[in-house]
C-alpha cells in the first residue's frame, strides 16, 4: 500500500488526493479480509492474494476518476457539476469495466476445486465493493473535502 500511496502522491502532487484515492480501494480489501476472518476462512495460496489483486485492479479506477475530475474541474469550476460530468463520461467506463472484471472472477464459481470457488466469490465481491466505492464514496469525498 505504501508503493501505491507514493504513486498517488507523485501522480496527483497532493496528499489530500492521495488519501482520497486510496480510501475506496483500502475499504474493499479490508472488507473482504474481515469477511474471511468472520467466516474463519484460512489464508491459503488462493485467498492470500485476494486483497492484493483487488487493490491492484481497483486502484486504476480511482486514478482514472481523479484524473478526469481534475481535468473537468479546470474547465467547469463547480465541484458538483464536475462530478456529474465525470459520472457521465469516465463513470460509465469504470462501471462497465468493473462489471466485466466482476463477472470474470465470478466465473470461477463454476470450478470443481473449492479454494478456486472461494477465491472467485471473494474476489468478485471485493471488486464489486471497490466499484461501488469508487462511484459513490470517491465522488462524495471529492465534494466534501474539496482537495483541489
Amino acid at each position: 500500500m505504501l508503493i501505491i500511496a507514493t504513486m498517488f502522491l507523485i501522480l496527483f502532487k497532493s496528499i489530500a488526493l492521495m488519501v482520497i484515492g486510496i480510501v475506496p480501494n483500502l475499504l474493499s480489501a479490508l472488507l473482504v479480509l474481515g469477511i474471511m476472518g468472520i467466516m474463519k476462512l484460512p489464508l491459503d495460496m488462493m485467498t492470500i492474494t485476494i486483497a492484493a489483486i483487488t487493490v491492484g485492479i481497483a486502484v486504476d479506477n480511482s486514478i482514472h476518476y481523479i484524473y478526469r475530475f481534475k481535468e473537468e474541474l479546470k474547465t467547469c469550476g463547480d465541484y458538483e457539476q464536475t462530478i456529474l460530468i465525470c459520472h457521465s463520461t469516465i463513470g460509465k467506463a469504470i462501471f462497465f469495466t468493473g462489471i466485466t472484471v466482476i463477472f470474470g472472477f465470478s466465473i470461477l464459481i463454476l470450478s470443481n476445486f473449492i479454494p478456486t470457488i472461494i477465491f472467485g466469490v471473494l474476489t468478485g465481491f471485493a471488486m464489486l465493493v471497490a466499484l461501488i466505492a469508487v462511484l459513490t464514496l470517491l465522488p462524495r469525498m471529492l465534494i466534501s473535502f474539496k482537495p483541489i
